[in-house]
Order: C-alpha cells, then structure tokens, then sequence
C-alpha cells in the first residue's frame, strides 16, 4: 500500500538569478521550496524474541550444570520448530551467588539466547517450543522485515512525487512550468519504533523518476491462538527545491 502525504511546512517563491547556496536559477526561474511527507506500509516478515533459563542450586557447579542442560533442550526444541542454528546467539551467560531474599547462599545459573525467526507465521509456535522445554525468561518477540531499506526508499519515493505535484500545481496556478530540481533535502523519519536518520541529496536534474530482558514465566498460548504480524508504517519527510519558468 503505498500513501502520499503533503506537509504543511513553509513554501517559498522568490525570483532571483542566482544564490548563495549554489541553485543554479537562470535569469528568469523562480525558487519555489516545498516540504512533503510520504509513507508506505509493508509486513513484517522477521520476528526476534530472546530465550533463557535461570536455574538455582547449592554451589556454582550445580547451578550451572542443570542450566546447561535445559537450555540445550531449549535451543533443541528451537532448531525442531524449524529455527535455524545460526540464528539462535548466545546473549548472557553468567553464575552468581545470591546474596539476598529466600534463596540467600545459592548460586543462580542464567544463560538468555536472542533467536531470529524468519517465517512470523512460525514465531509464536517457537515461542511455544521454547517456554515448553524450560524457558523461564521470554523477552518479545518484536517484528522488523528483513529488508527494511526497500520499504524506507518507497517511503521516499513517495514523499518526492507529493513534493512533485505539490510544485506542478503552483507551477500551473502562476501560470509557470518547473524547469529543473534544484536540491532535495532528506528530513528522515521513522519506521514503526526506529528511527531513519537523515541524508542530503543534492542534484541539478530533474529527478521526477527518483525512486534488559524481563524475567517472566509465560504459559504457552493456547494451541491455534493467532499470531498477528500486521504492518509496519515507513514514515519520512523531504524538502525539494524546484525552479519555475514561464510558459
């Protein structure tokens, strides 16, 4: 799905020949600057979660030996829910004593894996495989798409062709024409909870044609609960300067 957005930041018409900033304006072009906002929906096709045990005993050998061996099931109900290897990474390994609480004196084992699911369909049954073989710390999962940049450049792309049109109907109310792209200004923006960071883009041609985890203890969901991957919104913002002639 694909939206045009059109800001309503400043526009600017001033005749000149020429500018400080380098234009490039002929004797007889007007500047005219126009801010526009485009977005584009894409789903996501990723999802990441983090999986862990934490495991208690007497003296730090033990601890860490029962840890071990259920986070080996874990990682073994991953990899036959369909997780690959490389995309299970180990994220914290550590064995302490505590030191207060009910369990002052013992020895806490914890051992948290980050695990890519790259089918979404499949995140919730390998969050399922994972909390029934002993995972007793569930972070997520959260949902990125596998190539983010494509759904960032429709983004962009659409918020020039706002800009664009924006500019051809001032150009056609004042009875002028837009003769050239004078410099494109890249505002950034955000995708879902990211944010785009911004670049500037700079051209004499007309480019009408640019294109902590928190520890829990979750029940499996219920057998066929959905798991909704939705939509993610690329949202960003760009200002164009365009240089109108007289027809």
């Amino acid at each position: 799905m694909r939206r045009f957005l059109i800001g309503s930041a400043a526009l600017s018409l001033a005749a000149c020949s020429g500018s400080a900033d380098g234009s490039r304006l002929d004797d007889d072009e007007t500047l005219l600057s126009v801010s526009a906002s485009g977005e584009s929906d894409a789903t996501p096709d990723t999802a990441r979660f983090e999986a862990g045990v934490t495991s208690y005993a007497g003296n730090a050998r033990a601890a860490s030996d029962a840890n071990a061996e259920t986070v080996r099931d874990v990682i073994a109900a991953l990899r036959e829910a369909g997780v690959q290897e490389s995309d299970i990474q180990t994220r914290a390994l550590t064995v302490s004593q505590i030191e207060y609480g009910n369990r002052r004196g013992q020895y806490q084992a914890s051992n948290i894996v980050a695990v890519r699911v790259r089918d979404v369909a499949k995140a919730g049954e390998a969050v399922t495989a994972a909390t029934e073989a002993g995972a007793n710390v569930v972070n997520g999962p959260s949902l990125s798409m596998g190539d983010p940049e494509s759904a960032i450049n429709s983004a962009y792309a659409n918020a020039f062709r706002a800009a664009r049109a924006r500019a051809d109907a001032y150009a056609e109310a004042a009875g002028m024409e837009v003769a050239q792209v004078l410099r494109i200004r890249d505002a950034g923006g955000w995708q879902g909870g990211r944010m785009i960071p911004q670049a500037v883009v700079e051209t004499a041609a007309d480019a009408s044609a640019v294109p902590m985890p928190r520890p829990v203890s979750p029940p499996p969901p219920e057998e066929g609960a959905p798991f909704m991957a939705g939509t993610t919104t690329s949202s960003v913002s760009v200002q164009v300067d365009f240089a109108l002639r007289p027809l």
